[in-house]
């Protein structure tokens, strides 16, 4: 048996017919007659069923089809590797983030991306978690930056990295010179958050859950940029990743601190096409952020300090 018999048995299995299959891979019918049967007979047992000019798989011709399509599949994207090596990158990579991660984290690695591979060219998607599941699902997307947990079977999903969420409020608020608030303090405040569906949303909601907080929230948007505009003009507090706040904080425009007795964290992965092979582009992106991970602002403490969640 051989690669060329599975390709052939592939053809007949797709076209429904010895003809077709000849026609397909450009060779006469009596040829793939002939290979067909001498794999019958190493066998022992039929492959096809033969129905006029028609030809249906048994259980057999079923299975090696289907050994054939993964092994011709992976012999396809191993060649592709192989070429790809030699070959400097290019083409489009389309990534997908949230609103955050394309505002703090995109910047400074497509600055690097592009400095080490500029024959690449980068489209940025941006939107609701599930829109942006649909388009790496769908092949719109080849890569996305996604808030966890992401369920979607047809998506491989790595962990990249945990963000500190804090509470934040104006300068002048009642609670602004502290690094620690009470849960109990903040029964009675008004809240800008995350809308509902996202999933750091869920991670604050269970906050609120666990302190037996029902919050007063005014309003809701995925922006986060609209979230500090309110809380600097005193419409409500926020819970937001320190990264986004991180500027504000140190000019003195706003005020954070943790929340006593609570770890507060989003974890953020990259989602891709679950299948054998990754584009170079997508690998080479996802190494890259390896190397920019540390100059991102993701917790308030100091380096080399301990942080203290109670």
């Amino acid at each position: 048996m051989d690669l060329r018999q599975l390709e052939i048995l592939r053809a007949i299995a797709e076209t429904g017919t010895f003809t077709g299959a000849g026609e397909k891979l450009h060779v006469s019918q009596p040829a793939i007659s002939r290979q067909v049967l001498l794999l019958e007979e190493e066998l022992g047992e039929p492959l096809f069923l033969r129905q006029g000019r028609g030809a249906t798989p048994t259980r057999a011709g079923q299975k090696l089809i289907e050994l054939g399509h993964r092994l011709l599949e992976d012999l396809t994207n191993t060649v592709k590797q192989i070429r790809d090596e030699h070959q400097e990158l290019g083409g489009t990579l389309r990534i997908a983030g949230g609103m955050t991660v394309c505002l703090y984290v995109l910047p400074p690695l497509l600055k690097q991306f592009q400095h080490a591979h500029p024959g690449v060219e980068i489209n940025v998607i941006t939107g609701a978690t599930p829109r942006l599941v649909r388009q790496v699902r769908t092949g719109a997307a080849d890569v996305a930056l996604l808030t966890l947990p992401i369920d979607e079977p047809s998506c491989v999903v790595l962990p990249a990295m945990r963000e500190e969420l804090l509470l934040v409020m104006p300068r002048q608020h009642r609670l602004a010179r502290r690094h620690r608030v009470r849960a109990r303090d903040l029964a009675a405040e008004p809240f800008v958050l995350f809308e509902r569906s996202s999933n750091t949303r869920r991670t604050i909601d269970r906050l609120f859950t666990r302190v037996g907080i029902e919050p007063r929230v005014v309003l809701e948007t995925e922006n986060v940029e609209i979230l500090k505009a309110l809380v600097a003009t005193g419409i409500g507090l926020t819970i937001i990743p320190y990264q986004a706040v991180a500027a504000e904080v140190a000019a003195g425009q706003l005020a954070c601190a943790r929340v006593m007795g609570a770890v507060l964290e989003r974890e953020t992965g990259w989602v891709y096409p679950r299948s054998s092979h990754v584009t170079r582009a997508v690998g080479a992106l996802i190494k890259m952020f390896e190397t920019v991970r540390p100059s991102l602002r993701l917790t308030s403490a100091p380096p080399g300090s301990t942080r203290r969640t109670s």
